[in-house]
C-alpha cells in the first residue's frame, strides 16, 4: 500500500482561519502604529519650525509683523509626499488674545497642526506648541475644531 502525503483540506482551512484571526488581531494595531509615527514626525517638524522663528527673531530683533512666509513655515506638513497636517501660526496679544496676524509688539506665538480631514491622520487630534516651549495633544481633538491649550503640565503625550 501506497502512503499519500499532504494536507487535508480541512487542515488547511484551519490553518488559513487561524492566520485570517492573527491578521485581523494585528492589522489595527499597525494602524495605530502607522498614525503615532507619522504624528511624532510632524512634531519634530514643529520643533524645527520653532526653531525658525528663533533664529528669525536673533536676525531681526523682533518677531513683530512677521508673517509665517517670513519665518518659512509652509501651509502643510510633510514637505514631501502627501500633505497630512495643516499648520497655523498664531499670535497672542498683550491680553493673551489669538489673532492670524502679528499685534503690534507681539512676541508670543502658537502653532497649530491640524490633520487634513482627507489624510490618514484625520481624527488623531491637534498638535500645539508655543512660544514658551509648552506643547500639548489630545486625540480627536481635530474632530471638535478646538485644539488643546499648552501648559508647563501637558505634553505630546496626550497625558
Amino acid at each position: 500500500m501506497v502512503s499519500k502525503k499532504g494536507f487535508t483540506l480541512i487542515e488547511l482551512a484551519i490553518v488559513v482561519a487561524i492566520v485570517a484571526i492573527l491578521a485581523a488581531i494585528a492589522y489595527p494595531s499597525y494602524i495605530q502604529y502607522v498614525k503615532k509615527t507619522k504624528r511624532k514626525d510632524m512634531q519634530a517638524n514643529m520643533l524645527q519650525i520653532a526653531s525658525q522663528i528663533q533664529r528669525y527673531k536673533i536676525a531681526n530683533f523682533k518677531l513683530k509683523d512677521a508673517a509665517a512666509t517670513d519665518l518659512k513655515i509652509n501651509a502643510t506638513y510633510p514637505i514631501q509626499g502627501g500633505a497630512l497636517y495643516n499648520v497655523e501660526l498664531w499670535w497672542l496679544d498683550n491680553k493673551n488674545v489669538l489673532n492670524k496676524t502679528s499685534p503690534l509688539g507681539s512676541e508670543k506665538w502658537i502653532l497649530v497642526a491640524t490633520p487634513i480631514s482627507t489624510s490618514t491622520q484625520y481624527r488623531d487630534g491637534h498638535i500645539v506648541l508655543n512660544y514658551k516651549g509648552e506643547r500639548c495633544w489630545v486625540s480627536g481633538t481635530d474632530n471638535s475644531g478646538t485644539a488643546c491649550a499648552p501648559s508647563p503640565s501637558s505634553n505630546w503625550d496626550g497625558r
